[in-house]
């Protein structure tokens, strides 16, 4: 079994690219794979790796510039869930667009996922699902409005025309890890609004530690790895990517006539021209002929 770690922590880099080297080789010792973002305004990813090796990052990460109080979410994977290990420079930890939001400053409040149904059970809260079209598709909790953004940059304009709606209510944020709303509630607290509250930990928190009979989730929750989801308990869910365009499909998705392995399925079948999935089939071709030499091919990821 590999654990697998999601962790973020908004601290001050200033200089983050000094940062890079020591991680990769961290990591590339200790057979960890994933992606690790490093910013002016801290870290942010996923890895996996063996138990050992996982204890070793952690401890690295938390010896960083302000990272001793670094938290992070465990999950067992039975196969290695990544490919290779990649730690990247970014602009931001999570990509949204406003200059003037700053984390550090003011966030909303967190809820401890044991509250959180009570708080989202309340007449005058509105529940914001913070994550992207796709993901929402396939899981959210009961009730939670959908922005149907396709990136997280695309939240301060979904805001900015539809908060008349939730004037006068109390507003509930929640997203994976909870890294999305650190920054949606800092937003918010910018434009004006007081009463704003966000799950600590995110949806994986609440699945780990909310027993499924008490809970108010419903679907799985679309993960940045390859397991692609997970339900309550954090078990492995039922979805697989699509390789042509990166979206979740289930099982029933694979037995449609639209669906050709990493060429089209349902999603995205009217997205792409012919010319596009002959590329797509070519790539599969190197795939499956990579795959029996024993060797893995990274093609170029579908756009």
């Amino acid at each position: 079994m590999f654990t697998v770690a999601a962790l973020y922590h908004f601290t001050r880099f200033p200089d983050p690219a000094a940062l890079r080297a020591p991680l990769q080789a961290l990591c590339d010792q200790q057979g960890i794979k994933g992606t690790l973002l490093l910013a002016q305004e801290g870290i942010n990813g996923t890895v996996a790796g063996p138990r050992a090796g996982i204890d070793a990052l952690l401890a690295h990460v938390r010896a960083l510039p302000g990272c001793a109080v670094l938290e992070h979410k465990e999950s067992l994977a039975e196969e290695m869930p990544f490919i290779r290990m990649k730690v990247r420079l970014k602009k931001e930890i999570v990509t949204m667009g406003q200059p003037d939001v700053d984390p550090l400053a003011a966030v909303g409040h967190y809820v401890a996922p044991q509250d959180w149904n009570a708080l989202i059970s309340a007449e005058d809260v509105v529940v914001i699902d913070t994550r992207n079209d796709y993901e929402v598709a396939i899981g959210t909790f009961e009730g939670a409005v959908d922005p149907e953004t396709k990136t997280f940059g695309e939240f301060p304009a979904w805001w900015e025309a539809n908060k008349e709606r939730f004037h006068n209510k109390r507003v509930a944020m929640f997203c994976t890890g909870g890294i999305r709303c650190e920054k949606s509630t800092n937003y918010l607290l910018g434009q004006g609004v007081e009463d704003v509250f966000h799950l600590k930990g995110g949806i994986l928190k609440y699945l780990e530690e909310v027993p499924q009979e008490d809970s108010l989730w419903q679907g799985e929750c679309f993960v940045f790895d390859g397991r692609v989801s997970v339900g309550h308990g954090l078990a492995e869910g039922p979805h697989e990517l699509c390789h042509a365009c990166r979206r979740p499909i289930t099982p029933a998705d694979m037995t449609r006539p639209d669906y050709e392995a990493g060429v089209s399925c349902r999603h995205c079948i009217d997205e792409r021209s012919d010319e596009d999935r002959a590329r797509f089939r070519e790539r599969q071709k190197q795939i499956a002929l990579a795959a029996a030499r024993g060797r893995y091919h990274v093609g170029p990821e579908a756009g």
